[in-house]
């Protein structure tokens, strides 16, 4: 996959329908993070012809920049090449059996939020005032936040007993959405203030700590505790059909 020839955001959005339908195909979990992904990179695409944000072609760059993270790192991923490892975590998890759909999109959601978001606005505001950006990085993050919870109504939906068990016990899919969104909130702007003022020949290895970081809170959302736990594994019990079944649902309503 050559990434250097990706230069709008409709291109980015058909290679995340090639994602989806390989991931389909193959029952691959990965497709989970995919159709959420996809449908928000619609959105992004529909905020900026609509002028929902402040400045419509810095959106689509910025989204170009930021998609390719993940990009990159799902195709090393699949030719066994290096990965950041927030990544390898949200990835190595996708062969299990017991994490829930909403887990694997949250462990998709930490590395690409947590770690790249960040990454991407500021080589994107590189020479320019990373400020100028803020109001439409707090954008992105809005709608990834409403999209996270229209997928887990949309999938209490499907199964009734999730909704059941939820409520149960104490809501355990808010408590994982609210904690992620929270971090990624106050945690993705405050890094790219950070390493916006880091020299250039130090990059690298910025990004890598906060990669480690990242990498060491997954334990939030695959470890929430025994209770949580408990409930998770009754509600992935009473999840129905394949995996590629519950992609297309996903898709049937994210799109």
């Amino acid at each position: 996959m050559n990434l250097n020839h990706v230069n709008t955001i409709d291109e980015v959005i058909a290679i995340l329908e090639t994602i989806i339908i390989e991931s389909e195909k193959n029952n691959d979990p990965l497709g989970y993070f995919a159709a959420l992904y996809q449908k928000v990179t619609i959105k992004v695409k529909e905020g900026i012809t609509n002028n929902y944000f402040e400045n419509g072609p810095r959106m689509e760059q910025l989204d170009i920049v930021f998609a390719k993270r993940y990009l990159d790192a799902g195709y090393c991923y699949k030719n066994n090449e290096p990965v950041p490892l927030s990544w390898q975590k949200a990835f190595d998890l996708s062969p299990n059996y017991w994490p829930i759909v909403l887990q694997h999109i949250l462990m998709g959601i930490n590395a690409h939020i947590n770690l790249d978001l960040g990454t991407a606005a500021a080589e994107i505001s590189h020479g320019k005032n990373l400020a100028d950006l803020e109001n439409d990085f707090n954008k992105i993050n809005t709608i990834l936040s409403s999209l996270v919870h229209e997928v887990q109504d949309d999938l209490s939906a499907v199964w009734p007993a999730l909704k059941y068990l939820l409520k149960w016990s104490g809501k355990v899919d808010d408590f994982l959405v609210d904690f992620s969104m929270k971090l990624a909130r106050e945690g993705a702007w405050k890094y790219a203030n950070q390493i916006a003022n880091v020299p250039e020949p130090d990059i690298q290895a910025s990004i890598d700590e906060r990669d480690q970081r990242v990498a060491d809170i997954v334990h939030i959302i695959t470890k929430p505790g025994m209770i949580a736990t408990i409930a998770l594994g009754i509600i992935r019990i009473t999840e129905r059909g394949s995996v590629s079944e519950k992609i297309r649902k996903m898709k049937k309503h994210t799109t």
